[in-house]
């Protein structure tokens, strides 16, 4: 009997008796991938009476029934342990942990863990405007950064080709080159600005571009800001 060759999946063979025992089998699988989560990963030894399709990520130096089989997935199907070796780039719901473990060819990292026990998150959004540049000196955007956004960074891309300033700048009144400066006015130009050291806007905030060498007399930038949100614990 031959499996498919990504997540090892029994294929039925010709004329397979009992083909069902086969398939079944497959399914029980194909429950714990398509879930895409695990109760935990740093538990030492499987409980004493776990739960039928219950999985966990077996840490370094299991023992009992997960002995020798670290890092793979322990799912407990048919009243026993069945263990699925990882693929890279396999990402998985911790529970106990409530983040994400990706596996990256060698080992499993919690590479996030955004939400709380109680609901509380950080989460990484970005909000992108379409700014038409008004003739002038400078052009205001809308007020589309989010209230309590702390931003990292923001860039940009023109659009339509900025006409009458040589070059143009990109940040907020009182500090116009935040974001950067001496960026070009030509179609597809972009921006690519840090903050430094990540920042709060509060209240819904404006960009401002700053026009060098000449006046603004037309142009499109599209603007997207890249922020933190922080959502408090979920009501009780």
């Amino acid at each position: 009997m031959s499996n498919s060759p990504r997540i090892g999946l029994p294929y039925l063979d010709a004329a397979q008796a009992q083909k069902h025992v086969t398939m079944n089998e497959a399914l029980a699988r194909l429950d714990i991938f398509a879930a895409g989560r695990v109760e935990t990963m740093a538990l030492a030894s499987p409980s004493a009476s776990p739960a039928e399709g219950e999985g966990h990520i077996v840490p370094a130096a299991a023992s009992g029934a997960w002995a020798g089989h670290d890092g793979t997935v322990a799912a407990f199907l048919n009243g026993g342990w069945e263990f699925i070796s990882p693929w890279t780039g396999w990402r998985l719901w911790v529970e106990s942990d409530t983040g994400f473990a990706l596996y990256d060819g060698a080992d499993w990292q919690l590479v996030s863990q955004p939400i709380s026990p109680g609901g509380a998150m950080t989460a990484l959004r970005s909000v992108e405007v379409d700014h038409t540049v008004a003739a002038g000196a400078t052009s205001e955007t809308a007020a589309f950064i989010p209230d309590k956004a702390i931003v990292l960074g923001v860039t940009a891309r023109v659009t339509v080709g900025i006409t009458g300033a040589t070059t143009w700048w990109l940040g907020v009144t009182g500090s116009p080159d935040r974001y950067g400066s001496g960026f070009s006015g030509s179609l597809n130009a972009f921006s690519h600005g840090v903050t430094g050291s990540p920042l709060a806007y509060f209240g819904g905030s404006t960009l401002l571009l700053t026009a060098a060498g000449g006046n603004f007399t037309a142009g499109e930038v599209r603007i997207a800001v890249h922020y933190f949100e922080l959502s408090p614990p979920r009501s009780v």
